[in-house]
């Protein structure tokens, strides 16, 4: 088991150097990216950043189609079952990921019902949570995945114990939200104060008041400008760049406004993302805004339908390489193609063109308001693709997470 939970960390730091190591390594450029490659490694994202329901949304997804998907926390992945695909690859550099979505596809089939999975995945804070994995969970993982959760870290406890200690509360972007509170209460803000809110008025009064001033703490505005600081949300030195430069007003402008529309623009009681960033964890009581993939109703077409996801630890472009023409229907690119140049973006997007079948569509997000590809793949690819431009714009105005500059919807153009 060490042996694949050693070759399983390798792979990861080999995809990511390939990824994003660009810069000569004794550069600043090339120690921020070896800083990024080095805190990314491990969990990055207990809870994926990105609207699975939007994401539905644009991808219309529907029975026969087969879908492929950066994984990253697996909530997209899962919840794209509620729409009934044949299938769903999930691709992801990082093993941890991979690991946490294997340990989801276990839990939906051998867990009892759905309040064990929702108490797992949803609560995701009670010793019961452990005693379940033990009992029921560990021996049907695969070896690489189970030593991955067997593994003993700090004090010698083992990696599973997460789930007993919330979660959300771990992971490289749940530390990064601790660290964000620590620092917010350090300046007499609860960034929990917003949560009190029962109206949109109330949120923007209680967050004009109470969270925008925080923008304006010299040691805030100081942090704000250093690239590493980001490396919680997943941000790479290429991406923190694009990023700074979407308003003139540099990158604190640009959180600010990130953070004042995900604690303005949608109501709390409908917005699970402001509940992990204001409150890391899920809202308490009946009928909490979820995922779709933990919402109780959709719980048995979810598992019903979890052998139908496959996990695989390559980037996406090489999966692509090796799969027959017009294989897929859908692709989520995530936000990935912010960490690539005009060559990868053109490698990624020939073999995108290659495996889609008619009406393929292909979503994405840029940290930035831009466009990204024209100028950067070669007009004989795009000129298959039909970008839909007014849509796109609707989608990221619904888009609940809050954190993007610009969501995109390609469209693959009749033959």
């Amino acid at each position: 088991m060490r042996h694949s939970t050693k070759a399983a960390h390798k792979a990861t730091g080999e995809h990511l150097k390939a990824a994003v190591h660009r810069a000569r390594p004794l550069s600043r450029a090339g120690v921020l990216e070896r800083m990024f490659t080095f805190a990314f490694s491990k969990l990055v994202y207990p809870q994926i950043w990105e609207d699975p329901v939007v994401d539905m949304k644009a991808l219309e997804i529907g029975p026969g189609q087969e879908v492929i998907a950066i994984a990253s926390g697996g909530c997209n992945v899962l919840s794209y079952l509620t729409a009934d695909p044949s299938g769903v690859t999930a691709v992801d550099l990082n093993g941890a990921h991979v690991a946490l979505g294997k340990l989801k596809l276990c839990a939906l089939e051998n867990l009892p019902d759905y309040d064990a999975f929702f108490r797992f995945f949803g609560r995701a804070d009670a010793r019961a949570n452990v005693a379940a994995y033990d009992q029921s969970l560990r021996m049907k993982l695969d070896p690489a995945t189970r030593a991955y959760w067997d593994k003993r870290r700090t004090f010698g406890r083992r990696r599973i114990g997460v789930f007993a200690r919330n979660f959300y509360r771990h992971g490289l972007l749940g530390h990064f939200l601790g660290a964000g509170h620590a620092l917010a209460r350090l300046h007499g803000v609860d960034p929990s104060a917003i949560l009190e809110a029962r109206t949109l008025e109330e949120q923007r009064r209680l967050y004009q008041e109470r969270l925008a001033p925080i923008f304006d703490k010299p040691l805030i505005r100081w942090m704000m400008k250093q690239p590493a600081s980001l490396y919680g949300l997943g941000i790479p030195p290429a991406q923190y760049k694009a990023l700074a430069g979407d308003s003139p007003k540099g990158i604190g402008a640009v959180l600010s406004q990130r953070v004042e529309r995900l604690a303005c623009d949608f109501a709390i009681s409908d917005n699970y993302f402001a509940w992990q960033a204001f409150g890391r964890r899920y809202a308490p009581g009946p009928n909490p805004s979820l995922p779709p993939y933990l919402q109780r109703e959709k719980f048995e077409a979810v598992r019903s339908r979890a052998d139908r996801v496959r996990y695989v630890q390559r980037s996406f472009t090489d999966i692509l390489r090796d799969e027959r023409a017009a294989r897929f229907d859908r692709y989520v690119l995530l936000d990935a193609q912010d960490w690539m140049n005009a060559a990868d973006l053109t490698a990624l997007w020939t073999e995108i063109t290659r495996t889609a079948r008619p009406g393929a569509r292909v979503i994405f997000r840029t940290a930035a308001d831009e466009r990204l590809l024209p100028g950067r793949v070669p007009d004989a690819i795009l000129a298959h693709w039909r970008y839909e431009e007014e849509a796109s714009r609707e989608f990221g105005r619904q888009d609940r997470s809050s954190i993007y500059g610009a969501f995109h919807l390609y469209v693959l153009k009749d033959a």
